[in-house]
């Protein structure tokens, strides 16, 4: 059946330079998953694409410009009840960071943590959460990817962008 659903972005973020990931908490006034951890998300806007929802949800949320370099997955949830008004379609990016930039939480998210994906693995376990246990398994992918790749498809990936209409 064809139907309709929300598109959506994913963007986990590594400082390189200290070798950790960006987790947010979402405000306890949101209406989906209040309080808990995340890495940033939102919704692609009508007549925008993946990628420039990317950079635009980042600069919402965090106020800092990252390097995207590649496509870490896709997602497919729905956000509360199972019907097609909460059904959501996402692109999980792997960005990268070199730390300067100062962030500057939206209200979206009431605080903030850089960690390492162990520490990530014990905050994020000890809850019972989908969308922490969502989000390790994320942490979990980028470390394996991110060591897969060479540096050289690493650049080519980082400076190509995803975008093949162009």
């Amino acid at each position: 059946m064809i139907g309709r659903f929300t598109a959506g972005i994913g963007a986990i973020i590594r400082d390189n330079g200290r070798e950790r990931y960006l987790i947010v908490r979402r405000s306890e006034t949101k209406d989906f998953a209040p309080g808990v951890w995340e890495c940033v998300t939102g919704r692609v806007h009508q007549g925008e694409g993946f990628e420039a929802a990317l950079f635009r949800e980042i600069k919402e949320e965090l106020g800092i410009k990252v390097r995207p370099q590649f496509i870490l997955g896709t997602t497919h949830f729905y956000r509360g009840e199972i019907n097609p008004e909460n059904e959501l379609i996402g692109v999980v990016f792997y960005c990268e960071t070199d730390g300067s930039h100062k962030i500057r939480l939206s209200v979206e998210h009431s605080e903030y943590r850089w960690v390492r994906p162990m520490e990530a693995s014990a905050l994020l376990s000890k809850r019972s959460n989908p969308t922490e246990n969502w989000l390790i398994r994320v942490i979990q992918r980028a470390e394996l990817v991110r060591n897969l790749l060479s540096s050289e498809q690493l650049y080519v990936l980082g400076q190509e962008g995803f975008r093949l209409d162009r």
